[in-house]
């Protein structure tokens, strides 16, 4: 089967600094990939490279059978491919709920129009509405999203992404900064995700409880490299993981 996604021997240079360094990875259809790795090991840039946040100094992308590695962002977008970040990135001058309506609008393909008939609006706020439901954020549909705390925009994002369906989900640590109860949200949105066996998950996250209950699969980055790929108990049973990349060692292991 062909992957859904896949990189093949993806860098980048910033001057004499190599932050992402050859990696080759392949996602399919049905599966959840954690990237884990400590500060600095080139998650959020291999993630930037996906996404078309930045450009290669060598290597390509592939959605699908299509390399992607020169479109923008925004066409990449359009291609399928999602992309949560690790601060929010809402419109905050809009309330909550046209924040979810423009994602579910421009999934459609329909751009600003001076003449909408209310008839659509309306499908577009209802649909827009039920995301809103399911992130927990009907309540304060109609604030400014700038208006709300830290958690709630991440759930806001999470929402926006969702309405937009792509084939490929990127989330890039989605509980940081949450609360211990506000980041079950942002867990149950992506285990809803994971039901659909059409769509890939991406997940870069710290939190190992999180890893375990979500991850198939682990994909571990260090200086830029990618050192171990596969099952997380295979993965996690490593020693170089346990202990340097994940900075679990052995007491904690004992201790666990």
């Amino acid at each position: 089967m062909t992957p859904s996604l896949r990189t093949e021997n993806l860098t980048i240079r910033f001057g004499g600094h190599v932050a992402v360094n050859g990696v080759t990875c392949a996602f399919r259809a049905g599966e959840l990939t954690v990237i884990v790795g400590p500060n600095g090991a080139g998650k959020t840039t291999w993630f930037n490279l996906v996404s078309g946040q930045l450009r290669p100094s060598e290597g390509k992308v592939f959605k699908g059978d299509r390399e992607i590695s020169g479109l923008s962002p925004s066409a990449r977008a359009k291609a399928g491919i999602g992309r949560a970040f690790q601060l929010t990135n809402l419109f905050p001058k809009l309330s909550v709920l046209e924040n979810v309506r423009l994602a579910v609008q421009a999934r459609r393909g329909d751009g600003p129009r001076i003449f909408t008939r209310a008839a659509s609006l309306t499908r577009l706020r209802d649909e827009a509405q039920g995301y809103l439901e399911s992130a927990r954020l009907a309540d304060v549909a109609g604030y400014p999203a700038s208006a709300l705390p830290h958690g709630d925009q991440r759930k806001l994002e999470v929402a926006m992404l969702i309405a937009m369906q792509p084939d490929v989900f990127m989330f890039d640590e989605p509980t940081a900064g949450m609360s211990v109860d506000e980041a079950p949200v942002i867990l149950d949105l992506i285990a809803s995700i994971k039901k659909d066996t059409s769509r890939t998950i991406l997940l870069v996250e710290h939190k190992m409880d999180v890893v375990r209950a979500l991850a198939d699969r682990i994909v571990v980055l260090h200086n830029g490299e990618l050192v171990a790929d596969g099952k997380p108990d295979e993965v996690m049973a490593l020693p170089q993981v346990r202990e340097i990349y994940l900075g679990v060692g052995a007491d904690e292991e004992e201790a666990a």
